[in-house]
Order: structure tokens, then C-alpha cells, then sequence
């Protein structure tokens, strides 16, 4: 128990902790120092622990108080403070408790030694008292200790407070066990927690698959009673399958036949669909996805998918847009791309979409999903295909033009570049990655309508629209420069044009620039 001021003291102190607490800001570490000699941290922390009735006397201290503790010097004086900490985590007040979730988080982030840290939260059992805040806790207070148990995980000896060796070692608090007696929304909490600390490190991500904590997501998913509790699951999940190596980990687990089976099921509510499909498509955008599982799954979903895409009746657009970009999620790579155009009949969908005008959403999804399955966002030895595949997307879009009133893919792509914007920012993107083929590169060099929209400085205004163009004009050069087309005298005004638009950058517009004239206008006499 901290010494609380003598009554004449409080007034006094409450004053200065109030104009401490409303400087806009962050304090130096000097002007913290100079404030604690007036307010010493004893009797500011006295106050909070005291019954005085002052009006305004928690916020204000508190408030103060992280202002200190956000500080470096502030931050280094917490290790004496453990004990305040753990009863600030145990109190009723949400102020004070939300001043201690605040505090573990200066106490690890702003530490000079992470491990005198860690052993401030082991001497004094912090993180079980952490865990209990964040299920039982108000949003932001589980926001704050998301955070600090992410921030302990960073530090080697902090993540072993975590993931304890063995993982039934004695004092462990095990997460799973913890899911499996809370409410619907504690173990929501959970989840992000087991997302955040799986992008930590590889250690952790090994740990959370070994403490078969990924199986609480199999659960949340396959009950789908209820709606709002499975797509929370789904959000978790979502963002953590963004981490470049979730993949490795997540494919060995049931949880992508479960995301099948929900896009699978017509009953599920369509939010619940879209997002199932992307987490599915951002699973497999990794040329190790192929390697790490059966290719009769990516069957499966492509077949779901498939399905999602011939809907004629209650079209839902949401999903239908989210079906478009999983496939181009999953054509980022050659694996994908190839089992695409090979295995399946979905990539059709995605060209016929692309020059679709019955609905933009979809056909702007499907145009940025042709792009990803052409190579625009693969490394440039890896745009091409083998034979087979690259001799399906060929007569994909030769056979979609014959079905249009456009007839040629030339006709095709210039009707694209002829719509709005964010239209031919797509456009832009399909032709970069188609123009590697020599039989588009030869489509788009007859069409002298294209290069001079490609080539044309004005025809953007926005920085990304501009650069979108130079890049498709770039592309269109850099494939010309190497094909034999280069040497057809016919082409001759076409490569200068493309020369000049390369050279000229994404931003620099021909138009001269005009000086400003003054005007002489003779005075009216009367």
C-alpha cells in the first residue's frame, strides 16, 4: 500500500496531475523527471489506492499517470511497481484497470532490458491476471492486452511465459482450456489473441499449432448456429492467413475443407460465404499451398466456386465479387494459375466477366482477377505458363471475342480502355500481363487505338491511373523489344510513340506550359 497525501496535500496534487494530464501530446523524459519531484509516484499511486472523495481524483491521477508511464523514464520505474500493477489488473475500476492493462504495455515495450521485464510479469504472475482481463474485460481493454501479450511474446523469455516447455508444464495458462470454459465472445478474444501471436515468429506460430490451439477455430467454424459467432471466427481467421507463412501451418489442418463446406452451404448467409472463399483464396496464393495439399481439395473448392459463379437467379454481387477475387488470389501464382486454366471451368467465368458490361462490380473484379492469372503479379520469368495452360487462356479469350459483338481480342481490350477510370486501371493491368504472349503483343500493335490511348500523357489524372498506364506501356515495350515485330517497317511510327511515352515517365504531360500574360485594358473615360 502506497503512502496517500496528507489531506492539505491532495488539492494541490490533483491540480498538477490535472495540467500534466491535458498537455497535448507526448512529455520528455526530462519534464516527467521534474513532475515526479513535485508529484513524487508514491503518493500519486497512494491516491488512487486511498477512500478519499474527491471529486474527478481517479481520472484525473490515471490519466496522468499513463501520460508517466508512456515516457521512457516513466516506463523504467514500473519494475518497482509490480505489485500496484497486479492489484490495478484485480480492481473493479475500469479506470485504474485500464491504467494497469496500459502500464504491462510500457513496462515491455519501452523496456531497456526485456528481460528484467519479463521477470517483473513472472514475479508477480501477471499474465493469468492478463488473460482474465482480456475475457472478462470492456473492447478496450482487451484491445490494450492484445497488445501487451503480443509485445511479451516478441521477447524470447516473454513467450515462453506463454507457451511453456512442456506444454502442460505447472502455472501454464493454457488458452485452449481457457476457450473451452468461456462465453461466445471470450473465445472470439482468444482467437485474435492466437492470430496476433502466430505472426509473431515462426516459434510461436510452432507453438500455437503444437498446443493445437488452430483447432478452436475448426470449432467456431463448424458450429454455424450462429451466424454472428462464426463469421467473428471467420474475421480472425481472415487476418490471420494474411502472414506469409499461416499457409504452412494452416493447410496441414482440417480448416480449409471446413471453409469448403461453407461456401458449400446454400443456407449459409452470403457475408459468411464471400468471406469463407477469400480466406480459402488467400490459403492458396503461395506456390508452397500446391505442395502441402491434395490437389482433390483445390478441386473441390474450385468446384464450389464454380457453383457461386453460375448462379442465375438471387445473384448476390457481394458474393459473386468475392468469388472473382479468390480465383485471382489463387492465379497470383503459376501453380494456380495453371490449375486454373487446366483443371477447371472457372477461369472462363473470369474472362467472360471481364468484358461483361451487365455489372461493373463484377466486371472490375473479374478484370483485376484476369490480370493475376496472366502474371501481372508474378515475377517476370515466372508470367508465362506451360503449353497446355497457356494454350487454354489463348482460346479463352479468342473464343470470348468470337462470342461478342467485338469479334477480335484487340476489339475486346479497347473497349476497356474506353471506360471509366477505375475500369481501365484494371485494363491496364490485364494487358501488362497478357502482352508477353506474342499472339497479344501482335493483337495489340494492329490496333493503333490502343497505343495511342497507352502512349497518351493526359488520358489519366489520378497517380494511380497514371502509373497503371506507364506500366502497361512499359510492358507493351519491353515485349516488342524482344519479339520479332520489332523489325516490321509497318510498326516503325508504333515503337517511336512507345519509345517517347517510356522515356517521358508516368507523370510528365507533352502539353506546353503556358506563361502567364499580363492584359492591358484601357481605363473607360466618361
Amino acid at each position: 500500500m502506497e503512502p496517500s497525501p496528507a489531506p492539505g496535500e491532495l488539492g494541490a496534487m490533483l491540480q498538477a496531475a490535472g495540467d500534466f494530464a491535458s498537455y497535448p501530446g507526448l512529455h520528455s523524459d526530462d519534464t516527467v523527471r521534474q513532475f515526479l519531484e513535485r508529484c513524487p509516484l508514491p503518493k500519486l499511486l497512494g491516491a488512487l489506492q486511498s477512500e478519499a472523495d474527491a471529486p474527478g481524483m481517479v481520472e484525473t491521477v490515471t490519466e496522468c499517470l499513463d501520460k508517466v508511464f508512456s515516457s521512457r523514464y516513466g516506463a523504467s520505474l514500473l519494475p518497482s511497481y509490480g505489485a500496484f500493477i497486479r492489484t490495478g489488473l484485480l480492481t473493479d475500476s475500469k479506470d485504474i484497470r485500464k491504467l494497469a492493462c496500459k502500464a504491462v504495455l510500457h513496462l515491455l515495450d519501452k523496456a531497456e532490458d526485456g528481460a528484467a521485464a519479463v521477470e517483473t510479469v513472472v514475479q508477480h504472475n501477471l499474465y493469468p491476471v492478463l488473460i482474465n482481463c482480456l475475457i472478462e474485460g470492456d473492447e478496450e481493454i482487451s484491445a490494450i492486452i492484445l497488445d501487451a501479450v503480443k509485445r511479451l511474446a516478441e521477447i524470447p523469455k516473454g513467450a515462453e511465459i506463454i507457451f511453456p516447455l512442456p506444454p502442460d508444464g505447472q502455472g501454464s495458462v493454457q488458452l485452449g482450456k481457457v476457450a473451452s470454459q468461456s462465453s461466445s465472445l471470450a473465445r472470439i478474444r482468444i482467437l485474435s489473441l492466437i492470430a496476433k501471436l502466430f505472426t509473431v515468429s515462426s516459434y510461436t506460430a510452432t507453438a500455437i499449432r503444437d498446443s493445437n490451439l488452430l483447432s478452436i477455430f475448426e470449432d467456431e467454424i463448424k458450429d454455424r448456429r450462429d451466424m454472428l459467432k462464426t463469421l467473428s471466427a471467420l474475421e480472425v481467421l481472415y487476418e490471420l492467413v494474411e502472414h506469409p507463412h499461416s499457409n504452412i501451418f494452416l493447410l496441414k489442418t482440417n480448416l480449409l475443407q471446413l471453409i469448403i463446406d461453407v461456401i458449400n452451404d446454400s443456407s449459409a448467409d452470403s457475408v459468411i460465404r464471400s468471406r469463407a472463399a477469400l480466406i480459402s483464396g488467400r490459403l492458396l496464393s503461395s506456390a508452397d499451398a500446391f505442395t502441402a495439399i491434395d490437389q482433390s481439395c483445390v478441386t473441390n473448392l474450385l468446384a464450389a466456386i464454380d457453383k457461386i459463379l453460375k448462379m442465375e437467379e438471387n445473384q448476390n454481387t457481394d458474393e459473386i465479387e468475392s468469388a472473382l477475387e479468390t480465383l485471382g488470389l489463387i492465379g497470383t501464382t503459376t501453380q494456380g494459375a495453371h490449375f486454373l486454366l487446366t483443371s477447371s471451368n472457372v477461369a472462363r467465368h473470369v474472362v467472360e466477366s471481364s468484358f461483361d458490361r451487365q455489372g461493373r462490380g463484377r466486371q472490375l473484379a473479374a478484370l483485376h482477377a484476369f490480370g493475376s492469372i496472366c502474371g501481372v503479379d508474378r515475377q517476370e520469368d515466372q508470367m508465362k505458363l506451360d503449353g497446355q495452360a497457356e494454350e487454354y487462356l489463348k482460346r479463352l479469350v479468342y473464343t470470348t471475342a468470337a462470342n461478342s459483338s467485338k469479334l477480335t481480342p484487340s476489339a475486346l481490350l479497347l473497349s476497356i480502355l474506353q471506360q471509366d477510370p477505375d475500369i481501365r486501371i484494371a485494363g491496364y493491368r490485364v494487358i501488362s500481363g497478357l502482352v508477353v504472349r506474342e499472339w497479344c503483343l501482335r493483337e495489340i500493335c494492329l490496333n493503333s487505338d490502343i497505343i495511342r490511348l497507352v502512349t497518351d500523357p493526359t488520358m489519366e489524372t489520378t497517380k494511380l491511373g497514371m502509373e497503371a498506364r506507364y506500366n502497361c506501356c512499359v510492358a507493351i515495350n519491353k515485349s516488342l523489344s524482344s519479339s520479332h515485330l520489332l523489325h516490321e517497317k509497318s510498326l516503325s511510327e508504333l515503337i517511336g510513340k512507345l519509345n517517347d511515352a517510356v522515356r517521358r515517365g508516368p507523370y510528365l504531360s507533352e502539353r506546353k506550359r503556358e506563361e502567364a500574360r499580363p492584359v492591358v485594358v484601357p481605363a473607360e473615360r466618361f
